[in-house]
């Protein structure tokens, strides 16, 4: 009974999760005059308004910039923040908490307090409506350093690295050898999160970005919702092709995912 209930349970979550996704695509799949009756089936229109996305907007452009900065983001910010998570986990040297606190503590300031700010910056590096003004500010993050660093502090074994350094290994051979290893689940995980997190950025782009052959996907969605009277499939359709690179990457990380979770069950 007890295991039965537990399906269900799944199942209704299941079902809650996928729904959304779902109804987006039935709707997309149909023209605008069908939302005024309840469909649950896709329809035969899907192609159609992907064709008036691309024609509406330089969608494909968006979906190749949008790739772009949040590849390199997510690989920068899972670089960077992994080596200063060893670093402060591991490493013992003259203000590391005074340092580790400062970083703490710009989470707590607003993004949207920085815009003014970083825009002077930007326009003074002569970055405005280019890539990198969305790239270049976003290469680390204080919540992913301090996310490796809370990790590291718990996987990584300090035996361990003692054994290291009594073989001759210095810490960047110890980082590539050892801390990476041991710091792949969390690197999953802290990977998908700040690709979710780029992805699906909109403010910053907005300022900054001006020609609509730079633009990122979440800036192409608000030029399809544009207008007097909103074409919801349309709409949807873009957010069905703007989800599914989302889908793609949750994919390829979930092995390391379920076995970040599947480790810490052993160990617990």
């Amino acid at each position: 009974m007890n295991r039965r209930l537990t399906y269900l349970t799944l199942l209704g979550s299941l079902f809650f999760a996928v729904f959304p996704f779902y109804f987006s695509f039935v709707v997309a799949s149909h023209d605008n005059s069908a939302l005024a009756q309840v469909k649950l089936l896709p329809g035969p229109n899907f192609l159609e308004n992907v064709r008036r996305v691309f024609a509406t907007v330089p969608f494909d452009l968006a979906l190749a910039n949008s790739a772009l900065v949040a590849s390199v983001n997510t690989c920068s910010v899972v670089l960077f923040s992994t080596l200063a998570g060893f670093a402060f986990a591991k490493l013992r040297f003259r203000g590391r908490t005074p340092l580790l606190l400062s970083v703490i503590a710009t989470m707590m300031v607003p993004t949207q307090l920085g815009i003014i700010p970083l825009f002077i910056l930007i326009t003074r590096f002569e970055w405005h409506d280019t890539l990198a003004a969305v790239i270049v500010p976003a290469l680390v993050n204080a919540f992913g350093v301090f996310f490796m660093t809370q990790y590291l502090s718990e996987a990584l074994p300090t035996e361990l690295l003692e054994a290291g350094r009594m073989d001759g290994c210095a810490n960047h051979r110890l980082f590539w050898h050892v801390v990476l290893p041991a710091a792949r689940p969390a690197m999953a995980v802290l990977g998908m999160l700040t690709f979710l997190g780029t992805w699906n950025d909109y403010l910053w782009p907005l300022v900054v970005l001006a020609s609509p052959e730079n633009q990122t996907v979440q800036v192409g969605l608000s030029q399809l919702r544009a207008g007097y009277v909103q074409d919801y499939s349309l709409a949807l359709t873009g957010t069905v092709l703007a989800t599914l690179p989302l889908i793609v990457v949750f994919g390829a990380l979930s092995k390391q995912l379920i076995g970040g979770i599947m480790q810490g069950a052993v160990k617990g």
